[in-house]
């Protein structure tokens, strides 16, 4: 049970003890020996979110699967923090590296006029992205791509909670042993794919355009000279999550949006 909440998902925060996980996953699982087996996957370290199939995120439910990265808080700071650069809802938006579709999703919900993109390397990850945008009830155009090197246009939004973590980085057993490698680790202390999307980026950006990143804590410093690097015109701010960890870079051109 304290393996849980120390995962840190919000929805684990409110059980106190074994009882009340159980009459949780109870009102998902239905089948008594899905129930059972479920309970058994949770004892074994298993996210209780890919045992029950969904998870509940900025007031939207989305499928996930070990294809997936499990959408989190921070992710959800991320969006409110975005939302609050934009001043109109008929934008045009790129999510990169979308897995299970939560940022393209629910900026198309919340800025229902908006043209999306949401792109991912992965077609088990754009299988569930696409899934949730039907259950959504979202238009979202979907691509397969490595970052942006199959990307094509230009964009006022371009978003992205990429892979982060370095390869020599502790990460939690349950994250390790669970969550798609492909979405967690990055080569260059985690910032490749920083310096990868901001080297070209520049091609794809609106005279009047902003690039919104979820960081790794320890990374804004770093993430903010590649910026400056590449984009030495824009403005770069980093800001913080709930837990008052720098999590986010905005970089800002020619604003506002």
């Amino acid at each position: 049970m304290n393996k849980l909440i120390e995962y840190g998902i919000k929805e684990l925060e409110q059980f106190k003890n074994a009882s009340e996980l159980a009459t949780y996953l109870f009102k998902y699982i239905e089948n008594k020996d899905d129930y059972k087996e479920g309970i058994k996957k949770i004892k074994e370290g298993h996210p209780i979110q890919y045992v029950v199939g969904n998870v509940d995120f900025y007031g939207l439910n989305f499928v996930v699967n070990p294809n997936v990265l499990i959408p989190r808080f921070e992710t959800e700071g991320l969006i409110e923090k975005t939302l609050q650069y934009i001043n109109k809802d008929n934008i045009s938006i790129v999510d990169i590296g979308t897995g299970s579709g939560c940022i393209a999703i629910t900026l198309k919900k919340k800025l229902p006029n908006s043209n999306i993109t949401a792109i991912d390397i992965s077609d088990a990850a754009l299988e569930v992205a696409k899934l949730n945008a039907y259950k959504n009830d979202c238009e979202i155009n979907f691509i397969k791509g490595n970052l942006i090197e199959e990307l094509e246009g230009k964009y006022d939004l371009i978003i992205s909670n990429p892979p982060y973590i370095g390869y020599d980085e502790e990460v939690m057993e349950m994250v390790k042993k669970n969550e798609p490698p492909l979405a967690l680790y990055a080569s260059n202390d985690g910032l490749d794919c920083y310096i990868r999307i901001l080297k070209k980026v520049h091609k794809h950006l609106n005279k009047k355009s902003l690039i919104a990143f979820e960081i790794g804590e320890k990374q804004g410093l770093k993430i903010k000279k590649i910026a400056k690097r590449y984009l030495p015109f824009s403005k770069v701010t980093i800001e913080k999550d709930l837990q008052g960890k720098d999590r986010y870079i905005f970089i800002k051109n020619n604003f506002l949006i």
